[in-house]
C-alpha cells in the first residue's frame, strides 16, 4: 500500500465558525459536532478566529480510493505508529484516510511504516 507525503506543515485548531475558512484552498478538513468546529489546514492559512490551535503537524494520506469494505487499514497503520510511540491525529474522507503526526516524529513515522511494508511516495 502506498503512502503519499503531504508537502506542507499543518495546524489543528478549533474555530468559532466556518466563515473565515477559505474553501477554495487545496487542503483543509472541517469537523463539526454539537460541541465544536475543528479545522485542519495549512499552517500559513489558519484563520484568525481560532479558539485554540496546535501547530507543528505533518501529514500523509493513504494513496488511492479505499473501498468501504476494506477493514483495518487505519488500525494497522496507527498500530505500527503506536508501537513506536508516535501519536497520531487521523481524519477520514469519503475516498481515503489522512494521518497527521507531530513534525518532530514525521520522518521516523515514515521510516517505521516503510519497514512495515508500506511504500512512501
Amino acid at each position: 500500500m502506498e503512502i503519499n507525503k503531504l508537502p506542507y506543515k499543518l495546524t489543528v485548531c478549533k474555530v468559532t465558525d466556518i466563515v473565515e475558512i477559505d474553501t477554495k484552498k487545496d487542503f483543509y478538513f472541517i469537523g463539526k459536532t454539537d460541541e465544536e468546529i475543528s479545522l485542519v489546514c495549512v499552517t500559513e492559512e489558519t484563520p484568525t478566529n481560532t479558539i485554540e490551535r496546535e501547530d507543528g503537524w505533518r501529514g500523509f494520506r493513504i494513496q488511492g480510493v479505499l473501498d468501504f469494505s476494506l477493514i483495518g487499514i487505519l488500525s494497522k497503520i496507527s498500530g505500527i505508529l503506536a508501537e513506536n510511540k508516535i501519536g497520531i491525529f487521523a481524519a477520514s474522507t469519503f475516498n481515503t484516510d489522512y494521518i497527521l503526526v507531530k513534525e518532530e516524529n514525521f520522518e521516523r513515522a515514515l521510516d517505521v511504516l516503510r519497514k512495515g511494508g508500506y511504500v512512501v511516495v
